[in-house]
């Protein structure tokens, strides 16, 4: 499993693993798929590097390999799907299928999600649309990690907004965005590299600023106080607020809208500090282009901005102006070709859950 592992492969070792804990095959590949997917894409904090953090879930009984999943409600264009407390990318994939299939039929589908849990990379169910020429949407909440602006303690998480939108001959717009400075991966691989953070990520116990990765992740874990910090940062002079304000709307929309965790709700314990089920919330959308405009116009203008942006004048130093998705789509192509690298460190986690479970290590 040294240097550059086939995806195909990485993707078949992940599913033994996963259904060697029991989870059914679909399942499995549906989460397998989603984790690859992120390391493809060059978001490894999201990828492989997770899976350990899954196979102690279902050992621990906090996450279940068999959920049973139930749309607890619905509308022509609405549902409430309760998770089951099972893997986040089974409840996701189902609950982004929902939403396609009643924007299909009306224009737009809009499914919220209760009782699940970390789901990966929030793009990967908003790409789904673009299968339909859809436009996608996908956020959920998470973990408290991020401070609010002005705060010292971690209330929110690090609640990322995806919407992807299909286009013509150019790439597919597609954002995907944590609304903090950072994501809890991010600084576990800082750690991993033993490098130091960079001034405004995050705090410490007391709010203060700190490049410390080791000393922030330890004090989130431990809920000791401080975190990381809202996109843009401490305070409002550079947006801090903003990004607290949007990462509150994705806990509205994926915790309170469907009776799900939110806040310092999320990830509860019970009273001797035994984890609970997790209660993560996450909200979809999928919205048919062509109920407003005919799709092949729309097209034609999303490549119109697109090339508009691109062709702009750069800054100085600059060669390029990059679309949202355009990094991550050349990363996956290249690493589709030359194999996805893997850090020692999840090398080595990733043989020693192969040796515990007695699945086939043949990366």
């Amino acid at each position: 499993m040294d240097g550059r592992v086939s995806h195909i492969a990485l993707k078949e070792f992940v599913v033994l693993v996963f259904v060697k804990m029991g989870v059914p095959v679909e399942d499995a590949r549906v989460t397998a798929d989603v984790l690859v997917a992120a390391n493809l894409r060059g978001i490894d904090s999201h990828g492989v590097a997770r899976t350990r953090r899954y196979v102690q879930g279902l050992r621990d009984g906090v996450m279940l390999a068999t959920p049973e999943i139930q749309v607890v409600r619905q509308t022509p264009v609405t549902a409430l799907l309760d998770g089951g407390a099972g893997l986040g990318q089974v409840a996701g994939h189902r609950a982004m299928r929902l939403a396609m299939e009643k924007a299909a039929n009306a224009g737009v589908g809009f499914v919220a999600v209760r009782n699940s849990n970390h789901y990966g990379i929030a793009g990967y169910y908003s790409m789904m649309a673009l299968e339909e020429d859809m436009m996608g949407v996908s956020m959920t909440n998470a973990a408290t990690l991020v401070v609010p602006t002005f705060g010292k303690d971690a209330i929110l998480g690090t609640n990322p907004i995806s919407i992807a939108v299909p286009t013509g001959r150019e790439r597919p717009f597609v954002l995907d965005m944590a609304t903090s400075v950072i994501t809890r991966g991010k600084l576990e691989e800082y750690e991993r590299q033993e490098k130091a953070l960079f001034q405004g990520w995050a705090t410490d116990a007391r709010g203060v600023p700190t490049d410390d990765s080791t000393e922030v992740l330890l004090n989130m874990k431990d809920r000791l106080g401080g975190g990381i910090l809202p996109l843009g940062g401490a305070g409002e002079d550079h947006g801090g607020h903003k990004g607290y304000g949007l990462a509150l709307l994705v806990d509205i929309l994926c915790g309170v809208l469907p009776g799900a965790g939110y806040g310092s709700h999320v990830y509860p314990r019970d009273d001797a500090g035994k984890p609970l089920p997790a209660d993560i919330g996450h909200f979809f959308g999928a919205l048919r282009v062509d109920s407003f405009r005919p799709l092949a116009d729309f097209k034609t203008s999303m490549d119109d901005i697109i090339r508009m942006l691109r062709a702009s004048a750069k800054a100085e130093g600059q060669e390029r102006i990059f679309i949202h998705g355009e990094k991550e789509f050349e990363m996956a192509e290249q690493r589709m070709r030359e194999g996805i690298p893997l850090h020692p460190k999840v090398v080595r986690d990733l043989r020693d859950i192969a040796e515990e479970l007695g699945v086939p290590n043949a990366l």
